[in-house]
């Protein structure tokens, strides 16, 4: 998940359990305001791990150190420890009032564990038990940057803090509206360009909806009598739901990837539903096999074919016929861990001249027309069977 994500989650459950004021407005510090600020930064503060790969030379660090001490469900009791002491040592020096010891220590807590948990339910795996374990696990339930999501822990905080008083509300609202729609059709763009376009009926209905999440609770003046935590606390029960919703999308998915294969009767390594935007109703089902891997794309709203007379499409991404330089590649030190990382890689290779060049894609990953699939990995061997060069395809 998106760090900025994190961030947005983290406030809501500062504000919605931790009694945080409002972090749009400009006012003193106080412990309401110090216990949402820290909720945020606990939320934020594993993807501090990504220095690592900013200050290190080897191009394999994201896969090697992303996701693991500072996403461990092991280490999280320390880091938590750590930050609340910092925030008490910041907050006594800057006069400062703040929660307790003990409330940071849960407060931040709380912030560290949301993180880890929505990075574990995207597919690119968490090392939740670093350092006792390496493995990476994942849920499978959310795409790493979904935009539904981040808008529903984002929406009820602007509302909450539009609806704290009645000064100037129409302006206040129609702005808030004509930012959130704009922001509806930069993603729209977005998702676009990344060759997932929604269609114009679903962004107009976005904004219909927005409208009336920011003027439905002025009718009759009810918005006005929910309490700032109540708003906060309506939009944690929807992020609850909305991965609830996840979840069985994610099992009705998973249903027919394995349903495909027994059909097909592949000989399955191993396989997985992985989420697509635009929305939680599409998905890509794949199946690693000993010689190559099958993807199955589904909308759950169209019915699972059956019998012969109506076949469901899949494609099927073989692997190259094995030579001496892709068996060489496999050995190679920062190949291993490229399939350590890799859950459903295809191996190619191919004649360059008199090189030979050995590729490595993870198919779990987008593909695009117009530019290579993220985490590609190649090695370019000469005519002697030397290595010319290594590392991530980026042309």
């Amino acid at each position: 998940m998106d760090t900025i994500t994190h961030g947005i989650a983290g406030a809501l459950i500062g504000k919605a359990f931790f009694d945080g004021e409002d972090l749009f407005t400009r006012k003193p510090a106080t412990a309401r305001r110090v216990a949402s600020i820290a909720a945020t930064l606990g939320a934020i503060f594993p993807d501090a791990d990504i220095i690592h790969d900013v200050l290190s030379r080897d191009p394999l660090t994201l896969l090697k150190w992303h996701r693991s001490w500072t996403h461990s469900v092991v280490m999280l009791p320390a880091f938590a420890l750590a930050l609340a002491a910092l925030t008490r040592y910041v907050a006594r020096k800057r006069s400062w009032p703040s929660p307790s010891f003990a409330v940071l220590l849960l407060i931040y807590g709380v912030g560290i564990a949301s993180h880890i948990f929505l990075d574990y339910a995207t597919s690119f795996g968490t090392m939740l038990w670093t350092p006792l374990s390496r493995a990476r696990e994942q849920w499978d339930l959310l795409f790493i940057i979904d935009f539904t999501l981040t808008a529903v822990v984002l929406l009820p905080q602007f509302v909450a803090a539009l609806y704290r008083a009645r000064d100037a509300f129409p302006r206040r609202a129609l702005q808030m509206w004509l930012g959130f729609s704009i922001c509806a059709g930069l993603a729209a763009w977005l998702q676009t360009l990344a060759e997932f376009p929604p269609s114009l009926a679903a962004v107009l209905l976005v904004m219909v909806a927005l409208a009336a999440l920011f003027f439905a609770p002025a009718v009759g003046g009810w918005g006005y009598r929910a309490s700032f935590k109540n708003w906060n606390r309506a939009g944690f029960a929807a992020f609850v739901v909305y991965i609830g919703m996840a979840a069985f999308a994610h099992h009705s998915a998973m249903t027919r990837v394995e349903t495909f294969a027994a059909e097909k009767g592949i000989g399955v390594e191993t396989l997985g539903a992985l989420p697509l935007p635009p929305s939680l109703l599409h998905w890509d089902g794949l199946v690693r096999t000993p010689r190559g891997v099958y993807e199955v794309r589904m909308n759950l709203r169209d019915p699972y074919p059956s019998g012969l007379q109506d076949p469901i499409e899949y494609r099927y991404y073989p692997d190259a016929p094995p030579n001496e330089f892709l068996a060489a590649a496999r050995q190679l030190p920062t190949v291993r861990t490229y399939l350590w990382f890799a859950r459903f890689p295809v191996y190619r290779w191919r004649k360059e001249g008199d090189n030979t060049v050995v590729e490595f894609n993870d198919l779990r990953f987008l593909r695009s027309r117009r530019r290579p699939s993220p985490f590609t990995y190649r090695v370019v061997y000469g005519a002697q069977g030397n290595v010319l060069s290594q590392g991530w395809a980026k042309e």
